[in-house]
């Protein structure tokens, strides 16, 4: 009888572990998975686990290597700080970057032997195919901006003089320095003296301020370098997305731009491995960024070009080659996920046709990146709304996804997760309207629930099975609430008539799209409508704004993080004029699209404000200025209305460091706790 009650009372024990739910706290425990390479055996896979140390305020991110068949990984390195590979050679040898510097594992294991030590270190490292060479970026100053190199006798002052536009990018004051390219005679980590290939020119490589290691590639012979910029300066930098593709030659020194005819972005060039061809992305409307990206690839002999995709009514995130250079394999948003896509390279480029393009796999997951290829397998990095990436393994053949990694799997079975499903409306136009519902674990359709409409942001990013470690789905339903996330009109993977709807009409179709959805999960009797909010950052937070007065009484509570509250004065402090003359049609004092300034502009309706807000504000934030989130908390608070600022000094349009992320999520449920109350469930 005892036996029975001890095992009893260690199966209650084991039910009350499966019944937690996520935390902020437990959200930030999670192992970070990020794949780096396969080995050019094809038989294993390097990749990096990183973990938030919250008492620093920092994370710690070291090395691993697992059998693309599966089984236990083995750890690389244990280094403080954070790993990224550089180079696996056919031995096995691992050359990896730590703290600027070149480290090595020999045959992959061991203890490492640091390679290089120079002075101000190295970042985005490539070592040439022949392995003579080493490519790589830094600072350089090319312009005198900041008044102690203007005036060196005032040491002390302190001030910046501009005399053109993009004086601030994203969160980054203009300091007269530029990312050039470098590259240096390479010899067992010891480097000849380095050549800046850009030399003078006030241009970055990477892009900034996103760019990195795809940026900047050596040829297949080491013979030639190439690299991603966009050539501008001031204001024609700031008004234009015209980024091209440059080939430097190692030995006259010449550069020639690869994509001169096209006007807009060109990105992530890649050879194929026998080199014969090259391709990469490419955006063909100046001063789009959200344009349709399309797959090119040209013939190194002919130097014919071939658009793959234009045929194809969507767009890509990402490529990789297959070894024999038969197909491409790439990634791309649909129907509100992110999936893996295969094309078959007829040898004659001339006889292709968009009906070698295939899914490879299906279901409610992202496929968030290629790794690359083991065999007919690839390896890829897969994450959902209940689960944080880890890696897979995808047959090529059936589209089967196999899990490799187990780094959170700990963590995800003690939890009740949610139950996540699709959900179709007809749109006020008549087009169907896609939604992801999250519902809170042990969700009971007998009772009613508090629900969050969720607004995203872009406006043109995807809304997919995402895992994000502030707008977590899980996590918000796991407080107990319903939560709806349309994909209204300017989302991709709804094909590129979708995606372009919203430009010019911010504040029309999208937002009835947003009413829409919620209007029609409100019906269900589990849903209690005296308690909706409406949540979102970004173009998310300008639909919080635009909702704020003009909802009719719908919403009990908003949280608008980083929105655009006036977009006269949003055009007066945005660095990326690009995006704001595409989207609003031009500056407020000539532009095509009245509508942007004043229908579809929150501030005209700031007299229908009558609900409580919380309004989150990063103070480096560039893209979206901190006058916006302080404008809409004044006038809420001048308006009487039960309002908060979250005011963050030390963050730009994200929330980066770990312990401003905690204050971020528990204000974020705070203020839901005080407005919508919500019942245990």
């Amino acid at each position: 009888m005892k036996k029975i009650l001890v095992l009893a009372g260690v199966f209650a024990v084991g039910m009350a572990q499966a019944q937690q739910r996520m935390t902020p706290e437990l959200l930030w425990k999670l192992g970070r998975v990020s794949a780096e390479k396969v080995t050019p055996d094809g038989k294993s896979v390097i990749y990096g686990v990183g973990y938030v140390n919250m008492e620093e305020n920092g994370s710690e991110r070291n090395l691993y290597r697992i059998p693309v068949t599966g089984g236990q990984p083995t750890q690389l390195t244990s280094t403080k700080g954070g790993e990224s590979v550089v180079h696996i050679d056919k031995a096995g040898n691992i050359i990896y970057l730590h703290k600027g510097q070149l480290w090595q594992l020999a045959g992959g294991k061991g203890e490492p032997k640091q390679l290089s030590n120079i002075e101000g270190g190295l970042t985005n490292v490539r070592i040439s195919p022949d392995g003579k060479h080493v490519l790589f970026s830094r600072d350089v100053e090319v312009k005198k901006m900041h008044s102690t190199d203007i005036y060196p006798e005032l040491k002390k002052s302190n001030a910046y003089v501009y005399d053109d536009l993009n004086y601030r990018h994203w969160d980054t004051w203009e300091d007269g320095k530029f990312q050039h390219v470098f590259y240096a005679h390479y010899n067992d980590g010891k480097l000849g003296t380095p050549v800046d290939i850009m030399k003078d020119e006030p241009f970055d490589t990477p892009q900034m301020p996103f760019g990195g290691l795809e940026d900047m590639i050596w040829s297949p012979d080491s013979k030639a370098i190439l690299y991603v910029s966009k050539k501008k300066f001031g204001k024609a930098y700031a008004v234009s997305t015209n980024t091209d593709i440059y080939r430097y030659d190692l030995a006259t020194g010449k550069t020639t731009n690869l994509t001169q005819d096209n006007l807009g972005y060109d990105t992530a060039p890649s050879f194929s491995e026998d080199a014969s061809k090259i391709a990469w992305l490419s955006m063909d409307e100046d001063g789009n960024e959200a344009d349709q990206n399309e797959l090119i690839v040209s013939d190194i002999k002919s130097g014919e070009k071939f658009n793959l995709t234009k045929d194809w009514d969507e767009t890509i995130n990402s490529f990789e080659w297959s070894k024999d250079g038969s197909k491409i394999w790439f990634v791309a948003p649909t129907k509100g996920t992110i999936q893996l896509f295969e094309i078959s390279l007829p040898k004659n480029l001339e006889k292709f046709s968009n009906k070698s393009i295939k899914q490879v796999t299906k279901g409610q997951f992202d496929v968030n990146g290629i790794v690359g290829q083991s065999g007919n397998s690839l390896i890829v990095s897969r994450a959902d709304m209940n689960h944080a990436a880890e890696l897979y393994r995808v047959g090529l053949k059936s589209g089967k996804l196999t899990q490799l990694t187990n780094v959170n799997d700990a963590i995800y079975s003690k939890l009740s997760l949610s139950k996540v499903e699709p959900r179709t409306t007809k749109a006020t136009d008549g087009k169907d309207l896609l939604s992801w519902v999250v519902y809170p674990p042990d969700f009971d359709p007998n009772k009613k629930y508090p629900t969050l409409l969720y607004c995203q942001g872009g406006p043109q990013s995807a809304l997919t099975q995402y895992y994000s470690y502030r707008w977590n789905m899980q996590l918000m339903a796991a407080n107990g609430y319903i939560v709806i996330a349309p994909n209204r009109r300017g989302m991709p993977g709804h094909g590129e008539e979708w995606n372009r709807q919203i430009s010019g009409d911010w504040g029309g179709q999208a937002i009835r799209d947003y009413l829409t959805a919620i209007d029609d999960l409100a019906k269900e009797a589990y849903v209690d409508k005296d308690r909706l909010g409406a949540v979102g950052a970004s173009y998310g937070g300008y639909s919080v704004f635009m909702l704020a007065g003009m909802h009719e009484n719908r919403f009990k509570t908003f949280i608008a993080h980083d929105g655009l509250f006036d977009m006269r004065s949003w055009y007066g402090t945005t660095e990326e004029l690009f995006f704001a003359n595409n989207e609003l049609k031009g500056p407020y004092w000539e532009t095509k699209s009245l509508e942007s300034y004043k229908q579809f502009n929150p501030i005209e309706h700031a007299n229908k404000w009558d609900t409580p807000i919380l309004i989150v504000q990063g103070g480096q934030d560039f893209r979206v200025g901190i006058e916006q989130g302080l404008q809409a908390f004044q006038l809420a608070q001048l308006k009487g209305l039960k309002s908060r600022l979250l005011y963050l000094p030390d963050e730009n349009h994200w929330v980066l460091q770990p312990q401003n992320a905690i204050v971020w999520q528990r204000e974020f449920f705070k203020w839901l706790d005080e407005t919508l109350k919500p019942a245990n469930n």
